[in-house]
């Protein structure tokens, strides 16, 4: 797995903590992928993958960083109470420079909309949600193409999250088997136009 190569930033308050060395890492890369929104929506397999451990130790880090307040985890479900997204945030102290550079970013973006993002942290947000890494891949490749603007940049609006629901039930709709009604119609015409060459094959040796 490829590592990012944007800052991390670990203040005094969590450096000096109880926390466990890795956790307190873990909360720098948070950082690091919060950015302007001050959250992200990273997995705990996009954690896992990162720093080569396993999904219920990222578990444990992220419970013992929001025991102490450092973080917040929200999660959105869908009908079925399952997990479709989960949102991790830095939790906002005035006491500490990162976090008033943080509360001023946020009253200047407009977080519906992904349209002014670097291609970078475009990419980054994207390979956070949870669907198949190839469709992932397609929908970066086509969304980033263009020179001067990539096209995401040119819609009015762009909101990830959307775009993709879009983009996997299009996936689906393409990549829909034919029906045996299809095949075999298929195969009937193909038949079909054995059968008329051959009988143009026999007329013309006649």
């Amino acid at each position: 797995m490829e590592k990012p190569n944007y800052y991390a930033i670990i203040p005094a308050e969590v450096r000096y903590s109880s926390l466990k060395p890795n956790a307190k890492l873990l909360y720098g890369e948070i950082t690091a992928l919060s950015g302007k929104l001050g959250y992200c929506y990273a997995t705990n397999n996009y954690f896992a993958e990162l720093y080569g451990v396993s999904k219920n130790t990222v578990s444990r880090w992220l419970s013992e960083l929001n025991k102490l307040g450092f973080i917040n985890i929200e999660v959105e479900r869908n009908e079925n109470k399952q997990v479709i997204k989960r949102k991790v945030g830095i939790v906002k102290k005035d006491n500490s420079p990162i976090y008033k550079i943080s509360k001023e970013n946020n009253t200047s973006i407009n977080n519906t909309s992904n349209i002014n993002i670097t291609k970078e942290k475009f990419i980054s947000e994207v390979m956070t949600f949870d669907y198949p890494k190839d469709m992932l891949e397609d929908f970066v490749n086509y969304w980033t193409e263009g020179k001067k603007k990539m096209r995401y940049q040119k819609q009015s609006t762009f909101e990830i999250k959307l775009r993709l629901l879009r983009w996997n039930k299009n996936n689906k709709s393409w990549n829909k088997p034919q029906t045996m009604s299809k095949i075999h119609q298929h195969l009937q015409k193909n038949i079909n136009v054995k059968e008329k060459l051959l009988k143009q094959l026999k007329n013309e040796n006649n």
